[in-house]
């Protein structure tokens, strides 16, 4: 155990049974948005609804997303080797990943108002807006806590024998993305079968 843990009785860190609290929370939180999403599909007020989702540029900005977890992966190996420099490289790769999925989660919003889906339209689209731009909000935070996480180590503020840190982020980082597979299956890939069937 490094100097800086704090062992529970459970014989893990309290920081980061804190952690998979929060994240354990959070699952219901968007489980409770999902089924809203859900709920409301079907209930567009005559506004649009599936069809006018672009699968093929959200699977890409989703594949952008996805790979973020990897250089995440790549960073917490590099902090517990102790190569800060390694890991502030693909801190910064992760960063600028989550930043051109919100880049491509703004875009898509402003088609989509352009096309006539509003937060107020229907149920519909303010269940879709709600659950989307929570989770565009989490990659938001998650940006600022990798943004922040790059700053401290210039500053030595992190050590490299301190990859708790960086650990935590991590589990927060791939909580986004198994949150994100989740919408993209249920919100862009499942009404997309159901309608070609």
């Amino acid at each position: 155990m490094s100097a800086e843990a704090h062992a529970t009785t459970l014989g893990m860190d309290h920081r980061k049974l804190a952690m998979w609290t929060f994240l354990g929370s959070e699952f219901l939180f968007f489980g409770a948005f999902v089924s809203a999403y859900l709920l409301y599909l079907d209930t567009t007020a005559g506004g649009p609804g599936v069809e006018i989702f672009d699968i093929p540029f959200t699977s890409v900005s989703s594949f952008v997303l996805l790979m973020s977890s990897l250089t995440m992966v790549l960073a917490h190996s590099a902090h517990s080797r102790g190569d800060l420099r390694r890991m502030r490289l693909w801190v910064l790769a992760t960063a600028g990943q989550g930043m051109v999925f919100l880049g491509g989660q703004v875009f898509e919003f402003t088609v989509f108002y352009r096309e006539g889906l509003e937060l107020g339209g229907s149920p519909f689209a303010s269940s879709f807006f709600v659950l989307t731009g929570f989770h565009g909000i989490h990659v938001f935070v998650g940006i600022l806590l990798l943004l922040s996480l790059y700053t401290l180590s210039l500053t030595g503020k992190i050590k490299p024998n301190q990859d708790l840190k960086t650990e935590m982020i991590g589990l927060y980082w791939h909580f986004v993305d198994i949150i994100w597979v989740i919408i993209f299956t249920v919100v862009y890939l499942i009404p997309e079968i159901a309608v070609l069937d």
